[in-house]
């Protein structure tokens, strides 16, 4: 079996000894070589600089084809190419330069690099060589990286959105005409996700300047609708501008309140171009041509119109309004965590103001301070809003109008959330309410027609009623008019969590006496607090990000250790945690039941499917991959595998995150049943009003209870609005 070495010695026996080390070393590992261009990636450019015909690159790819061989071990590999065909031979002999004034060099039709007289100087380009070493390391990096990637979702198909659309023969005819339309119609269209049909045959329409709420279960599709319109894979007009706030600011060097700024690219390019032209005029001086003058003219015209000078301002207030304090709008962005980097990604979206704005799950990384500044900014947006929520509140506060997804298809609902709720339960008791009179009519002709049908003298009647009760199987004959046939009112089932039953406990369960915590010495978190919570408590936590809330529940739970005071816990107390982390921690490639399973061994599968269809993971859903779940029914597998520890109490870290609203209510209800003691950090207003008794606000270094509940914190906030 020839090797490389000899491959080398034999066709190239003059080969600089540096590049002769080099190409050895990268050819070592054959299984990063599946074609002679792969070999030729790797050593070729090197083996080119090397020669004495730079241009003979034919003669390079014939020797990285024998390269292939050896490293295949596969002697029976071809030789260089001749140059007068295509023809390929076997070299019977080492050719050696010494020797090549005695080849008859009129049998070749052009020169080859091989034939050439050897000169003593190296042709060794080291910058050259490092690049070539620096690329090839990228592409093993990058195999290495494919064939870890398919080793962990080994057994796990990842599935993609896919959509297809009728066209819009009136929006393209606008359109074609130099028509800017502004008004969305999406006609006709399916939208896939795998194997599983989401919509089909669905329309969507969004008028200009309305605000419309899309709400929906858990899994129907609402965040790949979104995503499939901000890809454009749904047609929209080439002119809209579309912003989908759903993944962090890539953290950098740059200021959060100047990366707000860059946002806006006609401003960035108007200033680029007037300091461009201000240092060109300062050169030139008296020299300066008229139309630099003209332009910059132009330059601050423009400027003016779109107020350029207010627009520092402008990124600040939105900044402010997200939580960003003077200091931290001067901090850098990668000094930022995910959470922030979300916050600056929807602050850039506000400054933008684009034609289309789709915000998924937009308070998530919000407290309930930046929510009501939220909901308050977007009252005044100027044009079309499409938010994915599971905010009672805030949609009840944002929305104009309401898309409900269910059944593969978007019904359309004027008014808000509320609005909806009402109109939504009136239609089905109506839909139903007919559907009983239709089947009422139906038995009185079904009873006519048996009782006459043979009657001599009836029998022309009963015939009559018969035709009209077959053409009821198509169509609705009432009060002399045919409408379409009704069917049975579907309503979608009624979500229900449940927390395990759990025995009371005697008082005192939890609390902290004269606690003091800072992770610094110069910045106290808290400074001599005391608090007490029992198995009755439902407490609220709430305040502004970065008073210490995720701090407190950590020295409730004895996972942070108080610097003065001290924490008691009754011995039997069993804390259970929620937060999302745990969402995130989940394994992806296995099923909700493999993953139970794994975690709690020693029950029976008919236990561990009890207790994922406790929290509506039921069903083929047990069966699905993780990876494959939407956000809120990964939220359901975390709170089932947290139920399964039999906890007495329940400390909740925004546990509403991806729910949607129905499992939202579903959450509220079981916290109110659960025997035990609840502490949450919440920004949802609703789950905090029908879940709580009590609120406690975490502010200067303290941690005081609201005797007026949130309400109270409320008007709090919007009192600090009014006087900034």
């Amino acid at each position: 079996m020839t090797t490389v070495e000899e491959i080398l010695t034999q066709n190239v026996p003059d080969l600089d000894e540096a590049v002769f080390d080099y190409v050895c070393g990268v050819l070592e590992s054959p299984d990063d070589f599946n074609s002679s261009e792969d070999v030729y990636e790797a050593v070729g450019s090197v083996l080119l600089d090397s020669s004495q015909d730079p241009t003979d690159e034919e003669g390079i790819r014939d020797l990285c084809a024998l390269l292939l061989g050896a490293l295949k071990g596969d002697d029976d590999y071809e030789s260089f190419e001749e140059s007068n065909g295509n023809e390929k031979k076997l070299l019977d002999a080492p050719i050696y330069l010494g020797d090549r004034f005695k080849i008859d060099n009129s049998a070749l039709k052009e020169t080859n690099f091989w034939m050439m007289q050897p000169i003593s100087k190296s042709f060794v380009d080291k910058k050259r060589l490092e690049k070539a070493d620096a690329k090839l390391k990228l592409k093993q990096d990058k195999r290495a990286l494919q064939e870890k990637n398919v080793s962990e979702n080994k057994g796990v198909t990842l599935e993609t959105a896919t959509t297809s659309q009728a066209t819009n023969k009136q929006a393209n005819r606008i359109e074609s005409a130099g028509g800017l339309q502004y008004d969305i119609k999406i006609e006709n269209f399916d939208l896939s996700y795998g194997s599983r049909v989401l919509l089909a045959g669905a329309s969507l329409s969004l008028t200009y300047g309305r605000r419309y709420g899309l709400v929906g279960r858990n899994g129907i599709g609402k965040s790949t609708l979104l995503r499939s319109m901000a890809s454009r894979q749904l047609h929209l007009p080439a002119h809209l501008s579309i912003l989908h706030v759903e993944q962090e600011v890539v953290g950098d060097d740059t200021v959060a309140v100047e990366s707000v700024l860059e946002c806006d690219e006609e401003r960035t390019a108007l200033l680029k171009r007037e300091k461009e032209l201000v240092v060109s005029l300062a050169a030139e001086g008296s020299s300066s041509t008229a139309g630099e003058n003209t332009e910059l003219a132009q330059v601050y015209a423009r400027l003016h119109d779109i107020e350029a000078d207010q627009a520092p301002a402008k990124a600040s207030r939105i900044l402010a309004g997200l939580g960003f304090n003077p200091e931290m709008q001067k901090r850098k962005t990668r000094e930022f965590s995910g959470g922030w980097r979300m916050r600056l990604a929807l602050a850039k979206a506000l400054f933008a103001r684009p034609d289309l704005l789709l915000l998924d799950e937009p308070t998530n990384m919000l407290d309930i301070r930046a929510v009501l500044w939220l909901e308050d900014y977007l009252q005044t947006w100027p044009s079309t809003i499409l938010v994915v929520s599971h905010d009672h509140n805030f949609l009840n506060s944002v929305a104009t109008d309401t898309l409900y997804m269910h059944s593969q298809r978007i019904d359309y609902y004027r008014g808000n959330y509320e609005t909806f709720l009402a109109v939504k339960a009136d239609k089905l008791k109506n839909q139903q309410r007919e559907y009983e009179a239709q089947m009422q009519y139906r038995q009185h002709l079904q009873d006519y027609v048996d009782r006459w049908r043979y009657n001599a003298k009836r029998a022309p009647q009963a015939q009559s009623k018969l035709k009209i009760l077959e053409k009821l199987h198509t169509v609705h004959h009432l009060q002399y008019m045919y409408r379409p046939e009704l069917k049975p009112v579907v309503t979608e089932a009624e979500v229900v969590l449940k927390f395990p039953e759990t025995e009371k406990l005697a008082p005192p369960i939890l609390q902290l006496s004269e606690v003091s915590f800072s992770y610094t010495p110069d910045v106290p978190i808290f400074k001599k607090i005391s608090l007490y919570a029992d198995m009755e408590s439902r407490i609220a936590l709430v305040g502004e990000n970065g008073t210490g809330k995720s701090t407190l529940l950590k020295l409730l739970t004895d996972e942070l250790s108080p610097l003065e005071g001290y924490r008691q816990a009754h011995r039997n107390l069993h804390i259970a945690v929620f937060t999302q982390h745990h969402v995130d921690q989940l394994v992806m490639d296995t099923t909700p039941l493999q993953l139970i399973q794994s975690k709690f061994p020693g029950e029976t599968e008919e236990q561990y499917r009890h207790q994922l269809g406790s929290f509506g993971v039921s069903g083929e859903l047990a069966m699905r991959p993780v990876v494959s779940l939407s956000g809120g029914q990964k939220s359901r597998v975390a709170f089932a595998l947290m139920a399964m520890t039999r906890p007495n109490f329940l400390i909740l870290d925004e546990p509403t995150n991806h729910l949607d609203l129905e499992t939202v209510e579903a959450l509220a209800k079981a916290l109110k049943k659960f025997k035990g003691g609840v502490i949450l950090v919440s920004h949802d207003e609703h789950l905090i009003n029908l879940a709580c008794n009590e609120v406690w606000l975490c502010k200067n270094h303290s941690v005081y209870r609201l005797d007026g509940g949130l309400q109270q914190y409320k008007s709090e906030v919007e009192n600090e609005f009014r006087s900034s």
